[in-house]
C-alpha cells in the first residue's frame, strides 16, 4: 500500500524517488538471497514498500566498489568536487516539498518539519561544497635555513557510515557531504524505518553527477545489523566509521573500529539539561522548551530531557508551559495542523509510558498529557510532569519522546550540579538574563553545545558533537570535514640559502 500524497500535475511525485533495491557502485540492486523488509508509516501501519534485506556479501561489494572509486575521487580537484556538491544541493532543493512527503510517509513527523529537514540536509551539501575549495594545509616556520616545513590535507579513504531514523536525510548529508568534499568514498547503513530518504538520496546525487561508487547504500534488518555494522567497522579497506545512535551500539561499534584503529566519529546519546533561572525571559524560556522538548516528538538527542527550572518562578513557568503544550495537536504528518507525529514504533511509546509511569509511582504530578493517544498505538500525549526528582528514570536516561519532566532547584550550584550529572553530554540550556551568571553556567556545563537563551542550536555552520558518553568528534561546520582528512607532514631539506 502506497500512502505517500500525490503532487500535482507536471511536477515529480514522492512516490517516484521511493526506491525498492539498494544503491552500489551506481546500480540499484537487491538482495543476492532475495530477501526484502517492509517499510511502513509510523501514523497509520501502512506498509509504504519493501527493501532489501541485505548482509555481509552486498556489504563487502559497496565497500569493495567505494575503494576502487577512491582511488580516482582522491584524485579529483576541490572545484570539481565542489561542482558536484552544488548540483546535488540544487536538485535537492529543486525536490524539496515531494522529498518532505517521503520522509514524513515513513518516519511520521509533521510534513512542516520534514520539508525543513531537507533544507537543513542540502544545506550541509551546500557548505561542504563550499568548504571543498577552502580546507587548507599549512606552511610552518622553519627552525632550520635548509628547510622548509609544510602540512597538507589528504582525504582518509573509504568512510562507512551508521545512521538513525529520527533524520533520515540531514544525518546522511552531515557525514557524507563532509566527506566527499575532502575526496573520501562513502558506503551507508541507513536505519532499517527509513530507508526510502536514504535511496532519493544517492537518485539525486547520481543526477548531479556523483560518479559510481563514491555514495552506496546497504539497506538491512535489525537482524543482519550487527554482521553488516561489525564489518563496516573492521574491513580492512575502511578508514574511517561514522556512527549516530545509542551510546550502547557506539561502545560496541568502538571496540570492533578499535581492531584495525580505525578514525571514528560517534554522536551518541543525550540527557540534556534545559535550565530556567529566576532571572530568565519566562516567555521566551517557555518558546525555547516548546522548540527544543516538542520537535519531532521528542526523538531527537539534543532534546531537553530534564528541565530545571528555579524556584523563584517555577509555578509561573509551569503554568505557561502546561498551556503551551495543550496547543499542540496530535496527529497524521500529512495533516495540515498536525504539529506532534507519532513515535517511530511502539517500542519507543513503551519506553515513554514507562518513564512517566515510573516518575508518577515516586511522586511526580501529570500536569497535562500522560498517556497514550487514541489516534493511534504509536502515538503519546505531550506530558507535563512536575515533582520530579534525579532517582526517577526520567531523570537518569535520555526518555526520546515528547515528556516535560520539571526538576525544582534553588541555587545556581544545585542546578549545575544536576546538570553534570550525567555520564552523557551532548547538549545543555539554560535561560538567564544575568551576564555574569551567563558566563559562569555556559562554562560550568559539562556538554559539547550550549544554547544561551535559544532552545534550536542546530546549524550547518556551527559544530555538533558532544563530551563524555555522547560521542567523539564533530561534524558540520568547518570543523567537520576534518573528521574524513589525515594531516601529512612534508620537510624539504637541502634548502640553500
Amino acid at each position: 500500500m502506497d500512502s505517500i500524497p500525490q503532487a500535482g500535475a507536471g511536477v515529480r511525485s514522492a512516490s517516484s524517488f521511493k526506491h525498492e533495491q539498494a544503491f552500489i557502485n551506481g546500480k540499484w540492486l537487491d538482495a543476492s538471497d532475495g530477501s526484502t523488509i517492509e517499510v511502513t508509516n509510523p501514523s497509520t501501519g501502512a506498509v509504504l514498500g519493501t527493501v532489501p534485506d541485505m548482509g555481509e556479501g552486498e556489504t563487502e561489494q559497496a565497500i569493495q566498489a567505494a575503494y576502487k572509486a577512491q582511488q580516482t575521487w582522491k584524485m579529483t580537484t576541490a572545484k570539481e568536487r565542489s561542482i558536484i556538491l552544488k548540483k546535488w544541493f540544487k536538485v535537492m532543493m529543486d525536490n524539496q516539498e515531494e522529498l518532505a512527503k517521503l520522509l514524513t510517509a515513513e518516519q511520521g513527523k509533521p510534513l512542516a518539519e520534514a520539508k525543513g529537514e531537507i533544507g537543513y540536509a542540502a544545506g550541509f551539501v551546500e557548505w561542504y561544497a563550499e568548504e571543498a575549495r577552502r580546507h587548507y594545509g599549512d606552511v610552518i616556520p622553519t627552525p632550520a635555513a635548509s628547510k622548509r616545513l609544510i602540512a597538507i590535507k589528504q582525504p582518509v579513504g573509504v568512510a562507512t557510515m551508521i545512521t538513525p531514523w529520527n533524520f533520515p536525510s540531514a544525518m546522511i548529508t552531515r557525514k557524507a557531504a563532509a566527506a566527499i568534499a575532502a575526496g573520501c568514498t562513502v558506503v551507508v547503513k541507513p536505519a532499517e524505518e527509513t530507508p526510502y530518504s536514504a535511496l532519493a538520496l544517492c537518485e539525486l546525487a547520481e543526477e548531479a553527477g556523483l560518479p559510481a561508487g563514491v555514495l552506496n547504500i546497504v539497506t538491512c534488518s535489525r537482524s543482519n545489523a550487527p554482521k553488516v555494522g561489525k564489518l563496516l567497522c573492521e574491513h580492512p579497506l575502511v578508514a574511517k566509521i561514522s556512527f549516530t545512535g545509542s551510546t550502547a551500539t557506539g561502545k560496541i561499534l568502538l571496540k570492533q573500529a578499535a581492531n584495525g584503529v580505525k578514525r571514528v566519529s560517534m554522536e551518541l546519546g543525550g540527557n540534556a539539561p534545559f535550565i530556567v533561572f529566576d532571572s530568565a525571559n519566562v516567555d521566551a524560556a517557555v518558546a525555547g522548551a516548546m522548540g527544543c522538548k516538542f520537535r519531532v516528538s521528542g526523538q531527537t538527542c539534543v532534546c531537553a530531557n530534564r528541565i530545571l527550572v528555579q524556584s523563584g518562578i517555577h509555578d509561573k513557568f509551569v503554568e505557561k508551559l502546561a498551556a503551551a503544550i495543550n496547543g499542540l495537536k496530535i496527529g497524521d504528518g500529512f495533516q495540515a495542523d498536525t504539529t506532534q507525529g507519532p513515535l517511530i514504533n511502539i517500542n519507543a511509546v513503551d519506553k515513554v509510558e514507562g518513564h512517566v509511569k515510573d516518575a508518577v509511582s515516586k511522586g511526580a504530578t501529570v500536569v497535562t498529557g500522560g498517556q497514550r493517544s487514541d489516534q493511534g498505538c504509536n502515538f503519546f500525549q505531550p506530558t507535563l510532569l512536575t515533582g520530579v526528582n534525579t532517582d526517577m528514570r526520567v531523570s537518569k536516561e535520555e526518555t526520546f519522546g515528547p515528556v516535560a519532566p520539571i526538576l525544582k532547584f534553588n541555587t545556581e550550584e544545585e542546578a549545575v550540579t544536576i546538570a553534570n550529572s550525567s555520564t552523557s553530554g551532548l547538549a545543555g540550556y539554560f535561560f538567564s538574563q544575568d551576564m555574569s551568571q551567563i558566563w559562569r553556567v555556559a562554562e560550568a556545563m559539562e556538554v559539547g553545545m550550549v544554547g544561551i537563551n535559544e532552545g534550536i542550536m542546530s546549524t550547518v555552520e556551527a559544530p555538533f558533537g558532544g563530551v563524555k558518553e555522547s560521542g567523539i568528534g564533530r561534524e558540520g561546520s568547518r570543523y567537520g570535514i576534518d573528521e574524513y582528512t589525515e594531516i601529512k607532514y612534508l620537510c624539504f631539506g637541502g634548502i640553500q640559502s
